[in-house]
């Protein structure tokens, strides 16, 4: 079955462009130029959404809040493209569960491979799941991390995390104890050939922690270092 790809640009020559390069690469797309339309083609399920940052009637960023409040959408892969290049917008966009950022003008060779990259950890828990495998499932504490059914519960309460912050936890999860620098997490969880910078980490784990609540402590910064997961809380 063909991956469907949601573009949403206001310009409709980019939409042009990237919708012929995806599907010569096998995809099928799916076109919106703006914010608002964008929302209405989400019933058509894309696997990913390439979403531009400035749009009129509504931006790239109110965008992906209302889909990540879509019931089923919550982790679908966003990727901005964006002509900002300044930290503050990328941690912004970071924090309401952008997965990406590719930055204009668009190079057709790096936002495929992006794609195929955020595709491919999307997938990947589905590519490996068994049926009530108990090794995917990490108990530590107060904290349930169910892999199969990608839910996380809380001293028996649902929390929800968005697809990069859930693959973090379940990371430090398994390997409680374990001090990851954030050049092995990034390479761990987003894999080769995807730029993320290392301030990226940084944003998840504040995200998490928010989350966590009174159990923030799970996940310990050890200084000039990186991260460790206190078992137990």
């Amino acid at each position: 079955m063909k991956k469907k790809i949601l573009i949403v640009d206001d310009e409709k020559d980019i939409v042009e462009f990237m919708s012929y390069n995806l599907r010569n690469e096998g995809f099928e797309v799916i076109e919106a130029f703006d914010g608002i339309e964008a929302l209405e083609k989400m019933k058509d399920n894309p696997h990913l959404v390439v979403l531009d940052v400035m749009m009129p009637k509504m931006d790239g960023y109110e965008t992906c809040k209302r889909i990540r409040k879509m019931e089923g959408f919550e982790n679908v892969p966003v990727i901005f493209l964006t002509a900002k290049s300044s930290e503050i917008d990328e941690v912004h966009g970071l924090n309401i569960g952008a997965a990406d950022f590719v930055q204009k003008p668009v190079s057709t060779k790096k936002i495929i491979a992006r794609i195929k990259a955020n595709l491919r950890k999307s997938s990947a828990p589905a590519q490996s799941k068994k049926a009530d495998n108990p090794s995917n499932k990490i108990v530590s504490g107060p904290l349930v991390i169910d892999r199969d059914r990608f839910t996380i519960h809380l001293e028996g309460g649902l929390i929800v995390l968005p697809k990069k912050e859930f693959e973090i936890l379940s990371y430090f999860a398994q390997n409680p104890g374990i001090v990851f620098s954030r050049d092995q997490i990034l390479k761990d969880v987003w894999g080769d050939g995807v730029f993320v910078v290392d301030r990226t980490i940084d944003v998840h784990v504040r995200k998490i922690r928010e989350k966590l609540g009174i159990h923030s402590n799970l996940i310990e910064t050890v200084k000039g270092v990186g991260y460790r997961f206190a078992s137990g809380g």
